[in-house]
């Protein structure tokens, strides 16, 4: 059981955290507001093409399909039957939280498809922590591919992108060395967990090593050859799907009539965004904003007006698609579950 200090101490950590998202958000929100007139910006979201809106959800859904379907290849050795429905819901509910309460979504989903699945929500966790870790390293690809096909110097227009790149490197060698250990070495980290806090409580010690184990189990989900090759490709998949809705941005406000626009493009807005909504900013608000505002500015020559319009405009649909679908997903996935161990219920009582 946790005292009531130990809950007191959490809850002032959650409250900390959580108002440090929101000072981020509003440092980013001003940076990426600051010189520009909104009411201009809203006249020209107000003028979004309706048929590239829909094209643009189409392709975030299928994005978060794709995910959904990773994400049952990453589970393939826990539990082989695992529902995509079950999966592409949890995930969907996560990323409304994560609009809400930046990284709350994660736990989210591991607890409901542990609930929906029967499977342990710290194994889930597991498994979600390996595919973030698998984020991260497409995500140091994709911007690696930017400095490449980017004709001009990107670490002058920004400077702190190279350093990013290292941070990353350096945040996947440990995560996956990390990973690695405990897999290996499970049982031996189990003892050291029930050793070190066995000294004040054996039964604690024994609840963090059973935590600990699960975990475990979820970072040593993915195995086997065809299914290494088939998270990389639905990873590189992934990754072409949000350069392509980046790109359809372009086109929900007319920018190609500005200039010429092009895939290209669409990868290098789509690759520096995605870092800031890496940062722990509710659904990557404000982070978000300014990096695909100073991409447009800065490497393609858009003026502020529109670059901060197409931000606007492309994460309100994103924000607004996580939310509303996440509160349907919810519903209707929890409902369809009680149901279901209701007919399971009467099935077992009539035998």
């Amino acid at each position: 059981m946790i005292s009531d200090k130990n809950k007191k101490s959490l809850t002032l950590k959650g409250a900390l955290n959580y108002a440090l998202s929101l000072i981020l958000t509003a440092i980013f929100l001003y940076i990426a507001f600051n010189g520009v007139d909104f009411k201009e910006v809203l006249h020209i979201v107000s003028d979004a093409s309706v048929f590239w809106i829909i094209v643009f959800i189409s392709i975030q859904l299928l994005a978060h399909y794709l995910r959904a379907l990773r994400w049952k290849i990453i589970l393939r050795s826990t539990k082989p039957d695992t529902s995509v429905k079950y999966l592409f819901g949890a995930l969907m509910v996560g990323y409304g939280v994560n609009c809400v309460i930046p990284r709350l979504g994660e736990i989210s989903r591991a607890i409901l498809v542990g609930k929906w699945e029967g499977l342990s929500r710290s194994s889930m966790l597991g498994t979600v922590i390996l595919e973030r870790v698998i984020d991260i390293i497409f995500l140091g690809l994709a911007v690696t591919i930017s400095v490449i096909i980017w004709r001009g110097d990107l670490y002058l227009n920004f400077p702190w992108l190279e350093s990013t790149l290292y941070i990353s490197m350096i945040f996947v060698i440990i995560a996956s060395t990390f990973l690695y250990l405990t897999i290996k070495f499970r049982e031996k980290f189990y003892g050291i967990i029930v050793k070190s806090v066995g000294r004040f409580s054996e039964n604690i010690a024994h609840k963090i090593a059973h935590i600990f184990s699960r975990l475990t189990t979820g970072f040593g989900s993915l195995k086997g050859r065809k299914n290494y090759l088939l998270t990389i490709a639905l990873s590189c998949l992934l990754m072409l799907m949000y350069g392509l809705g980046s790109y359809i941005g372009f086109f929900i406000l007319g920018m190609q009539d500005i200039k010429h626009v092009n895939f290209e493009m669409g990868w290098v807005v789509m690759s520096i965004s995605a870092i800031g909504v890496v940062i722990p900013t509710p659904g990557g608000t404000g982070s978000y904003h300014a990096l695909a505002k100073s991409t447009l500015v800065l490497l393609f020559g858009f003026g502020g007006t529109i670059s901060l319009a197409y931000a606007f405009i492309t994460h309100l649909i994103s924000y607004s698609l996580a939310i509303f679908t996440a509160l349907i997903v919810f519903f209707i996935l929890n409902k369809q579950h009680e149901n279901l161990l209701k007919l399971v219920k009467a099935d077992l009582d009539e035998l």
